[in-house]
C-alpha cells in the first residue's frame, strides 16, 4: 500500500489543531453570559481557563514521551475524538462546578496534540522546510480561535451560551476517522536505538540544553499574555465597547485570530529563509516582531468607547506579529533536540508553557481586574462590593489589567534574543553527535 503523501498528513494535523483550538476557545467567546448567568467575577472566569490548562500541561509530558515510542496517529485519534465529547458535554453543565469538571478533562484530550504532531512533522519535512511545515499546522491556532469567536458567538447570541458548546463537539468525530485511515509514517530515528531513550535519562539529556530553557521560558511568557487577551478580550468589547456577544465574536475573530495566519505564514517563510544564514536568525526576527508588536498592543488598548474598528486593525497587527512566534520557536526546538525525543522536548516545553503561562494568565488577570474594578468603584463612592453594585466599573477594571500585556510583549523580545545566543552552539552539537 503506498503511503499517502506528507501533504495529506499536514492538513489533516493543520484541521485537528483547528479543532483544538476551536474547542478550547468557546469559553473565552461566551465567557461573558456565563459570567452574568452565574453572577461570577473575572477571577471566576480565569478559573475555568486555568483548570483546563493545568490538566492539559501535565498530561502532555506522559503523552509526549509516549509519541516517542507508541503509534502516533492513534494517539492523535483517541485524543480528539474524548476532547470533542468532552467539549459537547460543557454545554449540558448546570452548574459552575460541572464546567470546571468537564473542562480539566477535556484538557487531558487535548494534551495528546502538539507532542504527537510536531513529532510527526519533524519527520515529514526536512531542517530546511521545517518552519514551513511548522506553519501549516499552526495554522489551527488562527482559524481555530478566529472560527471559534465567530460560530460560538453567533451560535450564543440565537440560542444561548450552551449551544456554543454542542455545535463545537461533532466535527472531532470525522478527524479521529481520517487519522485512523492515514496510518503512521516511517519514523526519522528510531527510538531504541538512540543513548539515553529510558527512564529518567531523556529528560537530562534534554535538560542539559540552554537554548530550551529559553525557549520554555519564552513560551512560559507568550502563554501567559495570548491567554490572558484571549481569555478576556470578548469581555472586553462587550463592556468597554457597548457590543454585543455575536459582534465581539466577529472582531475578535479578525483580530484575534484570522490576524495571525499571515503572520504565521510569513513567519515560517521568513524563518527559513533567514536560517540559512545562521541558526540563531529565525530567533533575531521573533525579536524583531515582538518589539513591533507592544506598541500597538499599547495603542489598541489605548482606544476611547466605540473605535472598535481602530482597535481591531491595531490589535490584528500586533497578533499577526506575535503569531509568527509558533512557526519560528517551534522550528528552532527541532533545530536543537534529537529526533528521537521530540516528542518529549515538546511536553516539556508545553508543561512550562502552560504551567507557568497559560495557567496563570487568564488567572492572574481576572484576579487583578475584579481588584482594580473595587478600586475603581471606591473611587467613585461605591463601597458595596455585590456583584451588582460593581457591574459599571468592570470595563474599567479590566482595561486596567490588560495593560500588562504590551509590557510582557517586550519580555518576550529580551527573551528570544537571549535565546539567539546559544542556539548555534547548541545546533552544532546536535549536529555533531
Amino acid at each position: 500500500m503506498t503511503r499517502p503523501p506528507a501533504g495529506a498528513y499536514l492538513a489533516l494535523l493543520c484541521a485537528i489543531n483547528t479543532l483544538n483550538f476551536f474547542d478550547r476557545q468557546v469559553l473565552a467567546a461566551v465567557a461573558e453570559p456565563i459570567r452574568r448567568e452565574w453572577g461570577l467575577g473575572d477571577a471566576a472566569i480565569g478559573v475555568l481557563a486555568t483548570a483546563f490548562t493545568l490538566l492539559y500541561a501535565v498530561a502532555g509530558v506522559p503523552f509526549g514521551r509516549l509519541a516517542d515510542r507508541a503509534h502516533r496517529m492513534r494517539l492523535l485519534a483517541g485524543g480528539v475524538l474524548a476532547w470533542s465529547l468532552l467539549t459537547a458535554l460543557q454545554g449540558l453543565a448546570r452548574s459552575f462546578d460541572q464546567l470546571f469538571l468537564l473542562r480539566l478533562l477535556a484538557g487531558v484530550g487535548e494534551a495528546t496534540c502538539a507532542p504527537a504532531a510536531t513529532s510527526l512533522i519533524g519527520d515529514l519535512a526536512p531542517p530546511d522546510k521545517r518552519a514551513r511545515a511548522m506553519a501549516v499546522f499552526m495554522l489551527g491556532l488562527p482559524l481555530g480561535l478566529g472560527l471559534s469567536y465567530a460560530v460560538s458567538g453567533s451560535v450564543a447570541q440565537a440560542w444561548g451560551w450552551r449551544a456554543a458548546f454542542l455545535v463545537a463537539g461533532p466535527p472531532g468525530l470525522l478527524c479521529a476517522a481520517l487519522a485512523m485511515l492515514l496510518g503512521e509514517p516511517p519514523r526519522g530515528q528510531a527510538p531504541a536505538a538512540a543513548p539515553g531513550a529510558r527512564g529518567a535519562a531523556p529528560y537530562r539529556r534534554l535538560l542539559a540544553i540552554p537554548t530550551l530553557w529559553w525557549i520554555a521560558a519564552s513560551g512560559g511568557v507568550h502563554n501567559f499574555n495570548m491567554y490572558a487577551l484571549g481569555t478576556f478580550l470578548s469581555p472586553y468589547l462587550i463592556r468597554l465597547h457597548g457590543v454585543d456577544v455575536r459582534q465581539a465574536g466577529l472582531a475578535s475573530m479578525l483580530a484575534y485570530g484570522l490576524a495571525g495566519a499571515p503572520g504565521m505564514l510569513l513567519g515560517g517563510l521568513v524563518g527559513d529563509a533567514m536560517r540559512r544564514r545562521g541558526a540563531d536568525r529565525r530567533l533575531l526576527l521573533g525579536v524583531g516582531l515582538f518589539l513591533a508588536a507592544a506598541p500597538l498592543l499599547l495603542a489598541a488598548l489605548a482606544q476611547p468607547r466605540g473605535r472598535l474598528i481602530v482597535f481591531a486593525l491595531l490589535l490584528g497587527g500586533a497578533c499577526a506579529s506575535m503569531a509568527a512566534y509558533y512557526s519560528i520557536v517551534y522550528a528552532a526546538l527541532q533545530d536543537v533536540v534529537p529526533a528521537s525525543l521530540r516528542g518529549t522536548a515538546m511536553a516539556l516545553y508545553f508543561l512550562a508553557m502552560y504551567v507557568l503561562g497559560a495557567a496563570f494568565g487568564p488567572l492572574v488577570t481576572g484576579l487583578l481586574a475584579d481588584r482594580l474594578t473595587a478600586r475603581a468603584a471606591r473611587a467613585a463612592g461605591v463601597f458595596a462590593e455585590t456583584t451588582p453594585a460593581l457591574e459599571p466599573f468592570r470595563a474599567a477594571g479590566l482595561h486596567a489589567a490588560l495593560l500588562g500585556v504590551p509590557a510582557l510583549a517586550l519580555g518576550m523580545a529580551a527573551i528570544l534574543w537571549a535565546a539567539s545566543r546559544t542556539i548555534t552552539k547548541d545546533a552544532e552539537r546536535l549536529k555533531a553527535g
